[in-house]
């Protein structure tokens, strides 16, 4: 007789980390749906949740360590693998600084608790400033500015959804990201329930989105140029009669520095109508509630820094900041930026080698780690460290990478997989599976529309010979202090020794979880599946700033520069727009809900259906060049040339084209590197240019990236 039993458990493929119940019979999974108990995510699941037991059971997902011979692989024990690492790691710091060792860290990272709390401690002890990451890929800009702003990058407001009366989204899809840098599961029935209530979504982006396709109102604007239409909004609502709320400084400051920038130069440089942008800024300012959310769109482009600041002064100018149905920060039962589990954020206290791009929060951008790699000199990279990430695929400048990659004395990577990054590495340390270790949601219960907190033990047992990612952070740290000849601080043992689920119950019974000061535990949270529902958002500013005083100075002098330098040339700006190269497109990246950035692109459950690689382009466009609805073609930019099929689509603005990226995993440079059927395709970073980056803090510029296209 089969043996049947239900488990909860959470994804944590996404931000929406939707609960998850899983049916498992005779110990294989037959089944995955939504928790409808959870209290955050409702029942709601995506194709991805189901997906997990694909990705459990997947032929291609490594167990156990790599090294390579030559163009091949052999299997090796952990016993070898990690010294072997630690010792060539070592070798290269003594011999050429500890710059010489680079460290890349991936998405993923935030989705898994033991990378939170060992991942980043290895990181810590190898002790480079060469360090790099996902955040300057596609959202840099939010951290910029809520240090800026709130004295904390982590300090990061969400829009309160659930109460809302206006919501406007700015090259922001929730529909197929599930939210980004805003935790909102289930946003189907989350909108369906504003309009009940005679609310409205605005969307404001150059591609009729799956998102932008049931809002209220949808502006289309040129790639790069939200700037200028924010701007303008930030004008308009200081001439109308801005409400900030006691605690906010700088109101005439920013005042003047916005008085260049009208709706008549936005509608110049953007396509959006001055009438439709006063209006816009009419409305927010006259709302009951409303928020304005900016994502990808706004912050993987020139000015991202300064979209991202104008949003958040839109939402302070309006009142809407810290109110209910507004723009609103999350009370977690662990609070990362109250109780300093991170750092807070510092700007320019180094700058990469070659181009001299500032360092945030301890990171450069990954747009400058090709030539970091390539150029001789002290503090060249000559060992670099993966974990989780595949920038070959995911950074600008893709191909150039990877042939820097190869001319590394050494490298490692904690992955699951060989992709086109981790191709390259010596040794492939592989950990556990999503399903077979401990999770809470550190990260993404500080960006949630409602105040929850859930804990997930693992689902399976780890097959004996697997170690978890914290077990691989915290072995390789010890040994790479020892082949450095150096002792491991007391403090550091403890951290290092001490299981992820350990730490996470001591932060749970030291926090306060909810307004009755109740305190949480893992135990108690065992005992609660879907996890225990703290409540609504709540207003919590001025006590939560990090500021000094607790005051918000809107005057952000990073932001103040990047004004000017824009004002000083508005004529020439709008000149440049009216004789933009004969021919030429800007392209934009897209998104899908069966995809996850550069992964999960070989798993059966999201392959099936529909191919979703084409390059989509304008009917115009393509009848403008003689291309046929469906032709192969060349699309080439500065940095290189691909070639992909195209699709007729009025979804796209004119003279626009869109291409997701990280598809064609399936072999690379003929290299096969999948076993299972891939999604066919190209990688859009194969066009993206790592000269261009954001003008403030250095993020990479993937939207609106001039192209050319041509029948191939």
């Amino acid at each position: 007789m089969a043996q049947v039993s239900t488990r909860h458990t959470a994804c944590v493929l996404c931000e929406a980390m939707c609960g998850l119940e899983v049916t498992v019979t005779d110990g294989e999974i037959s089944g995955i749906r939504g928790h409808r108990g959870d209290p955050l995510s409702r029942g709601h699941i995506c194709p991805k949740g189901v997906a997990l037991q694909d990705l459990h059971a997947d032929p291609d997902r490594l167990r156990r360590p790599l090294r390579r011979r030559g163009t091949t692989w052999e299997e090796i024990g952990w016993d070898e693998a990690i010294p072997l690492v630690a010792r060539r790691l070592a070798a290269i710091q003594r011999e050429h600084g500890r710059d010489a060792v680079g460290v890349y860290l991936g998405n993923p990272n935030s989705h898994s608790l033991g990378a939170l709390t060992h991942g980043i401690q290895l990181v810590r002890t190898i002790r480079s400033k060469n360090s790099f990451s996902a955040t300057s890929v596609d959202q840099l800009p939010h951290h910029v500015v809520s240090w800026g702003l709130y004295g904390h990058q982590f300090l990061l407001p969400v829009p309160d959804i659930d109460r809302t009366d206006l919501l406007v989204l700015i090259g922001h899809n929730p529909m197929a990201s599930n939210g980004s840098i805003w935790t909102v599961p289930d946003f189907p029935a989350r909108r369906r329930a504003l309009r009940e209530r005679g609310g409205r979504l605005v969307v404001i982006d150059p591609r009729r989105t799956e998102t932008a396709k049931i809002a209220d109102a949808h502006h289309r604007v040129r790639p790069g140029t939200d700037v200028w239409v924010l701007l303008a909004i930030v004008r308009e609502v200081c001439a109308l009669g801005p409400r900030p709320a006691a605690y906010v400084d700088g109101v005439e400051t920013v005042r003047e520095a916005v008085a260049p920038f009208t709706p008549e130069v936005a509608q110049a440089l953007s396509g959006m109508p001055a009438a439709t942008v006063r209006e816009l800024a009419a409305a927010l300012l006259g709302a009951r509630s409303a928020a304005v959310h900016g994502r990808m769109g706004v912050s993987t482009q020139a000015h991202g820094v300064l979209c991202q600041w104008a949003i958040q002064v839109i939402n302070l100018l309006t009142g809407h900041l810290d109110q209910p149905g507004g723009l609103m920060f999350t009370s977690p039962a662990i609070d990362l930026a109250g109780r300093g589990l991170m750092g807070a954020g510092h700007y320019g206290a180094w700058r990469s080698r070659v181009r001299g791009l500032p360092e945030f929060g301890g990171e450069l951008p990954s747009s400058v780690l090709a030539e970091e790699i390539t150029t001789p000199g002290p503090g060249q990279i000559r060992g670099l460290v993966t974990i989780a990430g595949n920038p070959v695929s995911s950074t600008p400048g893709g191909r150039a990478l990877d042939a820097a990659l190869d001319s590394l004395d050494f490298m490692v990577a904690i992955d699951i997989y060989v992709n086109e990054t981790t191709r390259h590495a010596d040794v492939i340390l592989p950990p556990t599976g999503p399903l077979e270790r401990d999770h809470y949601d550190l990260i993404f219960h500080t960006l949630a529309v409602r105040n929850t907190a859930r804990f997930t033990p693992a689902l399976f047992e780890r097959p004996a010979d697997a170690r978890h990612d914290w077990e691989i952070a915290r072995d390789l740290a010890l040994a790479l202090v020892r082949a450095r000849g150096e002792r491991v601080s007391p403090v550091d043992q403890a951290r290092l020794r001490t299981s992820p689920t350990l730490q996470l119950d001591a932060l749970l019974r030291t926090g306060e979880a909810a307004l009755d000061g109740r305190r949480l535990s893992v135990k108690k949270l065992r005992q609660t599946p879907g996890g225990v529902d703290l409540g609504p958002l709540r207003s919590v500013l001025p006590g939560r700033l990090r500021t000094p005083e607790h005051r918000i100075d809107l005057g952000m002098p990073l932001a103040l520069d990047a004004i000017a330098a824009l004002a000083r040339d508005v004529a020439g700006a709008v000149e440049a727009a009216a004789t933009r190269g004969a021919g030429e497109l800007l392209l934009i990246g897209r998104r899908h809900q069966r995809d996850n950035n550069s992964w999960l692109h070989n798993l059966p459950r999201l392959t099936r259906g529909r191919p979703r690689h084409w390059l989509e382009v304008h009917p115009d466009d393509l009848a403008a060049r003689g291309i046929p609805d469906g032709a192969l073609v060349r699309v080439r930019s500065a940095a290189g040339a691909v070639e992909v099929e195209c699709q007729a689509s009025d979804d796209v603005m004119p003279g626009v084209v869109c291409l997701p990226h990280g598809y064609g995993q399936g072999t690379f440079d003929g290299v096969r590197l999948r076993e299972a059927a891939a999604l066919p395709g190209v990688s859009m970073n194969d066009l993206t240019d790592p000269a261009r980056v954001e003008a403030v803090a250095g993020n990479a510029v993937v939207n609106g990236v001039p192209v050319t296209i041509e029948r191939a």
